[in-house]
C-alpha cells in the first residue's frame, strides 16, 4: 500500500499485483489496473509467469517485488522479462550475500562493522559444542530465511524463524528439527532495542535514508514490528549501513538491521527488499517508492539527491491486525521461552487504550484514501480470530511456508521471519 499510494499520488499509473482478489491494495484510489496471481510460495513458477505477462499486458515499465519470496523468485527469473522492462531488485550476487546470513557475518567482518560472535552449525552434536563457548540463552538463526525447493522453486519455499535455547538439551531439540533442511547459525544473544536502517542505493552510493526503532515486535521475541517510530539518522548506523552495501555495489533499496544495548550497536542482518513498515517512512516524508522509480527509470533528478535527514522525527505508525495480536499475547502472559520475560498485562492494557490516541498512525488508513483500511478492518473482523488463535499457538520448530496460517494480503514482514528482541 505505501508504494500504490506514494507512487500514485505523484500521478503514476499503478498496476497492483497480489494473491488474491481480497487485497486491499485492490481498493485503492491509486490504482491503475489489478492482476492476481498464484501463491509464489506454493507455485513459484506460475506466479512469476502471470507477473511477466500481468508486465506484458499493461506495458509495465518498471516491476516493484514487494516480498522477499517474490524478490528471489523474479530475481532468478530476470531473462523473462524483456529489456523494456525493469525489475527493482538488486544484482543476484548482491542479494546471495544478504540472503545468506553467514555471508553477511563475515562482510560485517571483513568491514569491521560489529556483530554478534557466530558460528556456523548443521547438526545438533556441532550445536552443542559450539555453545560452550558462549553465554546462555543463545540464539539459532537460520542461514537463510527462505529456501526455494526444486527447480525455480516449483517445489515451493521454505521459510525459517529465529529460535532461542537456554541449555544444551534445549539446543540439541531445537536443532533436530532442522538437520538435513539448513545451516544454522549460532550466535550469542544481543539484548537491546530494535533499529532499522532503510536506504535507497545507486550502485553502493546513498540516494536516500531513514531509521526507525521498534516500539513492539509480534512475536514479541522477535518479529515484525507492530508499531514503530521514525527517529533521526544515527550517523554511526547509517555509516556502517552504507558500507555494508557499498562493499555489495548495491543498487535498489534495502534495510539494515540493528540491535542497540549496552555493549553498543550490533548487526543483525540485512533485508535485500522494501521492508514491511516501509508506510511510516513516506508518512515521516521520505518518498523511498518515488526515489526508487526515478532510480531505475534513469529520471534526471535521481542523480542529484542526497541521503535526506531531513524527515520528521517522532512519527508513529502501525499494523493493526500485529498490534492486537500483541495485545492478546501479552493479556494472555504466553511465551516458548521462559527466560524472555513477555510484556505486562498493564502494557497490554495500555497499548490497547493508545489505539484510541489521534497522534498515532495506521500503516493502511489515511484521510485520502480510506477504503483499504476499512476493508482491513472488515478482514480482521471475518478471519482476525482464527488468525490470532495461529499465532499464538505453539511452535515446535520451523515449517514449510505452506503450512504457516496463511498471510493476510499483500501482508509481508518487516524482517526475515523472526529476530532478536531487547
Amino acid at each position: 500500500m505505501a508504494v500504490v499510494r506514494a507512487l500514485g499520488r505523484r500521478g503514476m499509473d499503478v498496476i497492483a499485483g497480489d494473491t488474491s482478489r481480497a487485497s486491499p491494495a485492490f481498493a485503492s484510489r491509486y490504482v491503475t489496473a489489478k492482476t492476481v496471481y498464484p501463491q509464489p510460495e506454493e507455485h513459484g513458477p506460475a506466479a512469476v509467469a502471470a507477473i511477466v505477462d500481468a508486465a506484458l499486458a499493461h506495458g509495465v515499465d518498471l516491476v516493484i517485488p514487494v516480498g522477499e519470496t517474490l524478490v528471489i523468485l523474479l530475481s532468478a527469473a530476470r531473462e523473462s522479462f524483456p529489456a523494456s522492462v525493469r525489475l527493482a531488485v538488486a544484482d543476484a550476487h548482491a542479494l546471495a550475500v544478504a540472503r545468506d546470513k553467514q555471508a553477511t557475518v563475515e562482510l560485517a567482518a571483513r568491514l569491521g562493522v560489529p556483530a554478534p560472535r557466530t558460528s556456523i552449525v548443521e547438526t545438533a552434536a556441532d550445536a552443542v559444542r559450539a555453545a560452550e563457548a558462549f553465554e546462555w540463552p543463545v540464539v539459532l538463526k537460520p542461514q537463510r530465511s527462505r529456501a526455494v525447493r526444486g527447480e525455480a522453486g516449483e517445489g515451493g519455499v521454505d521459510a525459517f524463524g529465529v529460535q532461542y535455547a537456554a541449555s544444551p538439551s534445549e539446543l540439541a531439540r531445537r536443532m533436530d528439527a532442522l538437520e538435513g533442511r539448513c545451516a544454522v547459525l549460532l550466535q550469542e544473544y544481543c539484548a537491546g532495542e530494535g533499529h532499522g536502517v532503510g536506504l535507497l542505493l545507486d550502485r553502493g552510493r546513498p540516494v536516500l535514508g531513514f531509521q526507525y526503532r521498534r516500539l513492539r515486535e509480534v512475536p514479541y521475541t522477535g518479529g515484525p514490528s507492530s508499531f514503530r517510530e521514525s527517529v533521526p539518522l544515527d550517523a554511526y548506523l547509517f555509516d556502517h549501513s552504507v558500507r555494508l552495501l557499498a562493499a555489495l555495489d548495491w543498487t535498489g533499496p534495502a534495510m539494515v538491521e540493528w540491535k542497540v544495548g549496552a555493549r553498543g550497536p550490533m548487526l543483525m542482518e540485512i533485508n535485500g527488499r522494501l521492508w514491511g513498515s516501509l508506510a511510516l517512512a513516506v508518512k515521516a516524508g521520505v518518498d523511498l517508492p518515488g526515489g526508487l522509480v526515478d532510480l531505475y527509470l534513469d529520471r534526471a533528478d535521481a542523480r542529484a539527491v542526497t541521503p535526506d535527514a531531513a524527515y520528521r522525527a517522532g512519527v508513529r505508525a502501525r499494523d493493526l491486525g500485529l498490534e492486537l495480536t500483541w495485545i492478546a499475547a501479552a493479556l494472555l502472559r504466553k511465551t516458548d521461552y521462559p527466560f524472555l520475560l513477555p510484556p505486562s498485562r498493564r502494557e497490554a492494557l495500555a497499548a490497547a487504550f493508545r489505539l484510541l490516541d489521534p497522534r498515532d498512525g495506521f500503516d493502511l488508513f489515511c484521510r485520502d484514501d480510506p477504503l483499504p483500511g476499512l476493508l482491513d478492518v472488515a478482514r480482521l473482523g471475518a478471519h482476525g480470530p482464527k488468525r490470532l488463535l495461529a499465532t499464538l499457538r505453539p511452535r515446535s520448530g520451523p515449517r514449510a511456508r505452506a503450512d504457516r496460517p496463511p498471510p493476510a494480503p499483500g501482508a509481508e514482514s518487516d524482517l526475515d521471519v523472526g529476530e532478536q528482541r531487547p
